[in-house]
């Protein structure tokens, strides 16, 4: 039912905009791009089952951040290097607090100490990652490239680089990669139905998108 009222109003918002305000039509892709990034931060990291309570900026980013943490020990398990454990458990903590920089200084050190841990790669380019404010820089790429090399099966490559993807409008290619990880997904592994559920959101998210933009 959330979902339903989310898209409800991002279409009430596209309507006035168009035929009660007069957007001028050059404007209305720029108009749906901003309306769909931000169906899908909702979409693709919402959790409308979670109590509602009002709350301050710093406490939205420390909730950003501990999903963050929460999602990636989900889809990567725990950390595999011990001499590196360390130094991911505390950027862990500087995560859940917003502060990102802090992180990324931190999971620097962890790769270099070892460079085969595909979890602290995977941590260093979500951090990046929400250090830079959603964008995917070529730092973060060659991160999350680097676990990928690693630990080519895991899912927590394709599902932080779609969400990263997505978060940019870069929707058809978040599709394909969250599409691979669940086609390859095992039965039981418990990361499923989560990004079942996410590839579901992104699915209705695409079909809205090329029901409602514009004709020339």
């Amino acid at each position: 039912m959330t979902w339903v009222l989310v898209i409800g109003l991002a279409l009430g918002v596209l309507v006035v905009a168009i035929w009660l305000l007069r957007a001028p039509r050059a404007g209305w892709e720029a108009l749906l791009a901003v309306l769909l990034l931000g169906l899908a931060g909702y979409a693709l990291q919402g959790r409308p089952d979670l109590a509602g309570a009002p709350h301050a900026a710093d406490a939205a980013a420390q909730g950003e951040g501990a999903l963050l943490v929460e999602d990636r020990r989900m889809f990567a398990g725990d950390v595999s290097s011990a001499d590196t454990a360390p130094l991911v458990m505390v950027s862990d903590a500087f995560v859940r607090h917003g502060d990102y920089a802090a992180a990324v200084g931190l999971l620097q050190g962890a790769v270099a100490k070892d460079p085969r841990d595909a979890q602290a790669w995977l941590a260093l380019g979500n951090a990046l990652v929400a250090h830079a404010g959603g964008a995917l820089s070529p730092a973060a790429t060659y991160a999350y490239r680097e676990a990928e090399a690693i630990a080519p099966d895991a899912p927590g490559v394709p599902y932080f680089l779609g969400l990263a993807l997505a978060g940019t409008g870069q929707f058809a290619q978040a599709q394909a990669l969250w599409a691979g990880a669940l086609a390859k997904a095992p039965a039981d592994a418990k990361w499923r139905p989560v990004l079942a559920q996410r590839l579901a959101r992104l699915d209705r998210l695409v079909a809205m998108s090329a029901a409602v933009r514009p004709r020339n």
